[in-house]
Parts: structure tokens; sequence; C-alpha cells
């Protein structure tokens, strides 16, 4: 609950710096690359943008507590980009 209060509150300041620096207009463009950057990030962090062996060998050779931080920093960094890009697509779709 806390990482997706911290993602309400960077969307929350997103758009109030996209309203002083452009308008209404372009609102979502801060909020979307916010979200978007912290979904990249959890992409990375997770593993799964390697190939299918590599994924098997970093299997293999981490330990459970490894692999628990990993998923749970992966899991955080989901809560904090998912706000942001469910804000930033209403933005578009509500002014666009």
């Amino acid at each position: 609950m806390k990482y997706l209060s911290i993602g309400i509150l960077l969307s929350i300041l997103g758009v109030l710096l996209s309203l002083f620096i452009w308008g209404i207009d372009k609102a979502y463009l801060i909020t979307g690359g916010i979200g978007i950057l912290f979904i990249v990030i959890s992409l990375l962090i997770s593993g799964s943008m390697v190939s299918g062996d590599r994924m098997r060998a970093n299997f293999a050779t981490e330990s459970a507590e490894d692999r628990r931080q990993r998923t749970s920093t992966t899991t955080r960094t989901v809560l904090i980009g998912l706000p942001n890009v469910i804000l930033a697509a209403l933005l578009y779709f509500l002014i666009n």
C-alpha cells in the first residue's frame, strides 16, 4: 500500500508539474513518462528481458532469498508505475 501511494503522489505531482509547463493539453506526458520508466525498471529487475536459457541459469544459481528480494522489488516498482500509466491514459483519452 505504501508503494501504491507513492505512485499516486508521483502522478499528482507529475500532473501539477506538466500543468505549469505545458497546460492541460499535455498533462499526460510527465505522468506517462514516470510510469513507463518504473515499468521498464521492473522489467529489467525481474529478469524477464533475457532469453529462456539465461532465465533458467539465473533461476538455478540464485538463492530463494535473492529470488524473493527480486520479486518484491519488481512488485514495488510496478506498484509505483501503475497509477502513473493509468492516469496518463485517462488524461490522454479525456483531453484528446
